[in-house]
């Protein structure tokens, strides 16, 4: 299982630790049709997410941060592409950069990407045939 994708590489901000058990989406939300995003998805997934909110609170970053850093160090060619529409975010995005993570840092990222089962599909069934995989 990989922690993330070049495109939408804070999985649809929920990286970024702000999506807790008991979010809702409205309607009008993308990720309402997202089965990543049912209250059981969430629930599940929320160890990763506290991993990685471990690791920031360490560190005095955000888990957007780690979790694009940690990306980033996977190989020097990855390009991740984070989408925002706010540019605070933006910012915290492009800091992610300086961070630098041990060897002890990505291994603990690694080994619970390896042990913790991502639960819920990426994308809905309508918009995976979109997607072509």
């Amino acid at each position: 299982m990989v922690l993330s994708h070049s495109f939408s590489p804070l999985g649809k901000g929920f990286l970024t630790g702000s999506i807790k058990s008991g979010t809702t989406f409205g309607k009008d939300d993308y990720r309402s049709t997202v089965p990543r995003f049912t209250a059981q998805s969430i629930e599940a997934n929320e160890k990763l997410v506290s991993l990685l909110g471990e690791l920031a609170a360490e560190k005095g970053v955000t888990s957007a941060q780690i979790a694009l850093a940690w990306f980033l160090a996977q190989k020097p060619w990855i390009a991740p592409i984070p989408g925002t529409t706010k540019q605070h975010r933006l910012e915290e995005n492009l800091r992610a950069t300086e961070i630098i993570l041990s060897q002890d840092d990505l291994l603990q990222v690694t080994q619970a990407l390896e042990t913790i089962k991502i639960v819920g599909e990426r994308y809905s069934p309508e918009h995976q045939a979109r997607v072509g995989r």
